[in-house]
């Protein structure tokens, strides 16, 4: 279908077309934003704000001191390696005003990960936390990056309370493994030295690289997407567009739980939200319910971001419902499929309904959500404007309305490709720009589309992309280990769970424990498996392809789901 489809679908006030070319580059939107909401808080962690003078200061000061006391070249790639702290957006922004291209970095990664997403991307240079200098001490010999910059959690703090938060963080709480990284230089240091100097702001073109953002697609082991400045201020616009007239300039007070490195919280939190001069209260372990709650209780929040897994937690939590939501007024849920009973549930205790979207990392994220003015739960909504959507069958052709097949999008936020991977990009995107997405989707006559399956293997555990291919290759690596399979098993909590079945060679043994600790040791925590199976034998092919989707049935006609 063509964007002429939802033109009429889209609720007054609601344009059906964006004009990505608004702003030439990200940098344009920041020093607009930063001038005009120059007072306004930006962004909060752990009881201190920036304002949105502050990011450009600070970002500034980060982006000389990588200019004048590094051999940093426009275009090179720098990890950023973080949590949700008030440095992230200062060391993002610093390195886009350098001319550098930001490769968003899991702080949760394991050695094995991290290695391999640096040398793909090329990196010259690392900004971490010192939580992960150990891992990074261990991975920098076998990469190509020259420089590296360590933080610290409470570094952006005051210096008392930043001594406090930093000696509990290292000496009470024991969460930063000690490390020796001679070349390192610490953010403070490189801040205090790129104070007051001179910047040469880069700017590039609209179709540049701005991000790479890896993922696994549909399949296989960590791609670098390309995301571009035009496609994240595109998106940035759409979303802003669809949030129509509810949100107010400068006025907004959003949490953000989920991850800045993962692209969905970037681009409302960093992006969207910039565009409107909104509050960004960083949420820097979600996992820790009492801490996040206690943060909450101290603003009036009007907007919160998050998906399944976290309103399942915080509807359970007694403390979270006692809070005053009478400002709540928009709740928007990504990553990974929303429940009825949950949004029912969110509604119930907060009064706020839930605005369900579909996006994928190579979209920037957002391809589609549900209007404020009509949410219709167990949809991903309608496309954000200057979006096309279809869906086709397995030769490409367009199946129409109430049709079933895979989901395909075009518009100016589909990325640029598959950094240095022509083959992979051909096979997700074609010569007009359609993207597979590797859904299985429905349009209705009334615009919204629903998500029936996924065409691919790929597991969804709370919002992040686990691929079987990537597991498996681990397992396998495990002496004792013949054959391997990994799949996702439908989970309450998590959305879907990992098994893993293992076939162990002739005349040896292993065990549950064996496998979950050659796992622990490779894998980041949400790629964990929750159960483990050995078996004699695996279904195949007649070519001796494991059937994956054979296995996933068996789990799901053993738990009465089929």
């Amino acid at each position: 279908m063509t964007a002429n489809f939802w033109k009429d679908k889209y609720p007054a006030g609601i344009p059906a077309e964006i004009n990505p070319d608004q702003y030439p580059n990200i940098l344009a939107v920041l020093k607009e934003s930063c001038q005009r909401f120059s007072a306004k808080p930006a962004f909060s962690s752990l009881g201190k704000t920036l304002t949105y003078g502050e990011v450009y200061e600070l970002s500034g000061a980060f982006a000389a001191y990588l200019q004048q006391h590094t051999s940093l070249q426009p275009g090179d790639r720098i990890a950023v390696q973080m949590p949700n702290i008030l440095q992230y957006p200062v060391v993002v922004f610093g390195a886009m005003r350098a001319g550098l291209i930001v490769v968003n970095t899991n702080p949760l990664y394991t050695a094995r990960e991290m290695e391999h997403q640096f040398n793909d991307s090329g990196a010259k240079a690392l900004v971490c936390l010192a939580n992960m200098a150990h891992l990074a001490e261990e991975v920098l010999p076998k990469t190509g990056i020259k420089h590296v910059v360590v933080t610290e959690v409470g570094d952006m703090l005051p210096a008392l309370k930043r001594l406090l938060v930093n000696t509990v963080v290292k000496h009470v709480k024991k969460m930063v493994p000690a490390f020796n990284l001679p070349q390192a230089v610490k953010l403070n240091t490189a801040l205090a030295k790129g104070k007051g100097q001179a910047v040469k702001e880069a700017n590039p073109a609209s179709g540049d690289i701005a991000v790479l953002q890896y993922t696994g697609g549909t399949t296989g082991v960590a791609k670098g997407a390309m995301l571009t400045h035009r496609n994240l201020i595109a998106n940035m616009l759409q979303v802003k567009s669809l949030m129509g007239s509810e949100m107010s300039e400068g006025e907004e007070v959003l949490i953000a739980p989920l991850p800045l490195y993962h692209i969905y919280a970037f681009t409302f939190h960093c992006m969207a939200m910039m565009l409107i001069g909104g509050h960004n209260v960083l949420i820097s372990n979600p996992r820790d319910l009492p801490a996040m709650i206690k943060d909450l209780a101290k603003y009036r929040f009007t907007g919160f971001v998050g998906l399944n897994t976290l309103f399942v937690a915080l509807c359970n939590n007694e403390e979270f419902r006692n809070l005053d939501f009478s400002s709540l007024k928009a709740t928007f849920s990504g990553g990974m499929a929303l429940q009825m009973a949950t949004a029912e549930r969110w509604k119930e205790v907060t009064g706020c309904a839930i605005c369900e979207g579909f996006g994928m990392t190579e979209t920037s994220p957002v391809v589609s959500v549900n209007p404020f003015q009509n949410i219709q739960i167990g949809t991903i909504g309608i496309p954000v404007p200057s979006t096309s959507c279809k869906v086709v069958d397995d030769e490409g052709k367009d199946l129409g309305i109430g049709a079933i097949g895979e989901l395909c999008v075009q518009g100016p936020q589909v990325m640029k490709g598959y950094w240095q991977r022509q083959e992979a990009t051909d096979e997700i995107l074609d010569a007009e720009g359609w993207l597979k997405t590797g859904d299985i989707a429905v349009i209705q006559e009334d615009g919204y589309m629903r998500i029936v399956d996924r065409k691919k293997d790929m597991i969804l555990v709370s919002g992040f992309n686990v691929y079987p291919n990537e597991l498996e290759d681990v397992l396998a690596t495990l002496p004792g280990v013949l054959q391997c399979a990994a799949i996702g098993i439908p989970d309450e909590k998590s959305g879907e769970a990992i098994k893993l079945f293992v076939v162990v060679k002739p005349g040896e043994s292993l065990t549950k424990e064996q496998v979950m600790e050659h796992m622990r040791a490779n894998v980041t925590g949400y790629k964990m498996p929750r159960a483990v199976e050995f078996r004699e034998s695996l279904p195949t092919t007649n070519v001796g392809k494991i059937l994956r989707r054979e296995l996933r049935d068996e789990e799901l006609k053993k738990m009465g789901k089929k």
